[in-house]
Parts: C-alpha cells; structure tokens; sequence
C-alpha cells in the first residue's frame, strides 16, 4: 500500500503546563524557545511546574497526526523506550490511524519527554529531554517504508545527534532515489542558528519541500528581510511554505507566489503545534494533487484547529472540518 507521508522525528511525551512570565524568568528559560535539557534538569522543572497534563508529540509524530486526521495514509520513524511513556507514545500513535513499527528499546535513556510552558499570551516555551530519541539511527529506517511515501518528512531538531543524523540522511538519500520527494521543517530558530551552514547544505542538496516559520526562514539565510528569505528559498527547493503567524503564510515554487490568510480563530489558546499542523494540510494537499493555494489554505485550516486549544495534536475530525470550510 502506497503511503502518503512517512515521518522521521523525535517521539517525545509533551508535558504541558500553564506558567507566569515570572517563572519563565525565575527559572532562565528563554520565551518561545526550544532548549535541549538532560533527565536531571527536567525532573528538576517538572518539579516546579503547576498541574500538568500529558500528550503524545514531538514535531513531526504531531504532523503525521495531523495528516491522519485529514485523511490521510501516514507512517513514522522514531524511537521510544520500552517503559510508561514509551507505551503511551506508540498506542497514541496507531490509534491516530498512524503506521508505526519501530521496536521500543529494552534499554537505555527512558522515553524522551517535553515539558512546555504555555504563558497567557499562548506562547509555548519547551524543555526537551530527548532519551531514547538520542537512539534513533540508520539501522532503525525501513527502507521499504521509506519507498511507499510519497513525501519523506523530516524534522530538523534530528540535526542536533550525530547517530539520528545518519538516520536522517539515509532516509533522505533512500526517498531521493526512490524518485519520492524529501520535505524537511526547520522546527526552531535556535536549531537553524546551531546548524545553519550544514542546513544550507542538506537544503540545496536533498531537499524538495521546505517548511520554516518567518524566524527560521530568516536565520536560515542570515536576513532581516522575509522578502529577501522567500527568494532565497525559492531559489534552493522546489515549494517553499512558510508561516508568519497572525499574518498568515507564503508558498513559493518557481515563479508562483501564493499568500494566505491565516484562518480565523476565536480564542487563541496555545500556539503548540501550529506549524506542525499546517504542515500536515499543505503535505495531504500536495500528496492529493492540489494546488499550492488548495493545500495552503488546508493547512491554515488546521493550523487554526490546533491552537484553539491545549496540546499539539488535533481534537477534531480535520478531514470534515476542513472539507467544510474549504467547500462553503
């Protein structure tokens, strides 16, 4: 069975949390940030959090989430712990219709978990111990699987392991040349900054659909200038899709241009996921022959959805309510 798009990310627990500016400062935490921490710094913050309240994750497990919930066929890659958190990880997983069948490890780092901090004005700041992520390798990429997905999808935060990045570029290299196409996300301004010249590279080099925020896009190509950024992607891949918040979104390829308004939302709740979300309706509308206008405005469909309430993952059926909007 032909897949839609096969995932490789960090599979990760989100923890999440309401929490004041004040603690944000009380505890260093940069705001709207990603922050790699060990076991003991985050046994340490989950400590000092308020009431929390769990949910399977990690940036593009979330997206494959969101691919299922359009209706889409989606897999994933990623490595869990044979513990608690691991098993709730991967039977949230199948049960969002998702393929995924990498063993657990018997041992070794737990589960990795992510404890974000959302602050009243629905920013989320995250705290990632990354465990068994740190695990995932070449030897854990199912070529076959690879070869079924239309789309490769592949999470930028990967970049930071030297044993995940093999797995990364050998899925890359196995799509490539099975004629599929190769999406990545940037996932985090302060990943793109760690990574920029050997990002540049993997983007020229392997890269066909690219997703960033404006932040990411920007500090990808070292400009203050979006406009400037939007050429430089269009230059370096295929399709370009890349959020701006409030305002919105851009996808580019070749000489298109297309600008999208970003779907209305009652009461913005908590941003988590919001790109991981608008990623999984421009990649079901790409993988399902629509247009960059068609696909942008699904995603920014279910990007709306995601925020409108705690956690990264959708808590409707997508499929149905983005047919709705897009048909009215």
């Amino acid at each position: 069975m032909e897949l839609d798009v096969v995932g490789v990310g960090n599979a990760i627990v989100d923890v999440l949390a309401s929490a004041s500016e004040e603690f944000l400062v009380e505890h260093g935490l940069a705001k709207g940030s990603m922050t790699l921490i060990d076991e003991a710094r985050a046994r340490e913050l989950y400590a000092s959090m308020g009431p929390a309240r769990e949910a399977s994750g990690g940036s593009a497990a979330n997206t494959m989430a969101g691919v299922a919930s359009l209706g889409g066929k989606p897999a994933y890659i990623g490595r869990v712990c044979n513990d608690q958190l691991g098993e709730i990880f991967s039977h949230d997983m199948r049960a969002s219709g998702i393929q995924f069948a990498v063993p657990p490890a018997a041992g070794g780092p737990s589960t990795a978990r992510c404890l974000i901090l959302i602050t009243p004005d629905a920013q989320r700041t995250m705290n990632t111990y990354l465990g068994a992520c740190v695990d995932l390798g070449p030897e854990d990429v199912d070529d076959e699987l690879v070869r079924r997905g239309q789309v490769l999808y592949l999470e930028g935060y990967l970049w930071d392991k030297p044993k995940a990045k093999e797995a990364f570029v050998k899925a890359a290299r196995v799509a490539s040349a099975a004629g599929r196409r190769v999406a990545l996300t940037l996932s985090d301004s302060f990943c793109v900054a760690r990574h920029r010249d050997s990002f540049l590279e993997l983007v020229a080099r392997h890269v066909d659909i690219l997703f960033a925020n404006e932040a990411e896009i920007k500090a990808l190509y070292a400009t203050e200038s979006f406009e400037q950024a939007v050429d430089h992607a269009r230059r370096d891949t295929k399709i370009a899709a890349l959020t701006r918040g409030a305002r919105g979104s851009v996808l580019v390829a070749g000489t298109e241009h297309v600008e999208i308004a970003a779907a209305p939302v009652a009461r913005v709740v908590d941003t988590t996921g919001a790109g991981d979300l608008y990623a999984a309706g421009v990649l079901f509308g790409l993988t399902h022959g629509e247009s960059l206008a068609s696909a942008g405005r699904r995603g920014s469909l279910a990007a709306a959805e995601v925020i409108s309430h705690y956690g990264a993952r959708p808590e409707c059926n997508l499929r149905d309510l983005v047919n709705g909007a897009l048909q009215a």
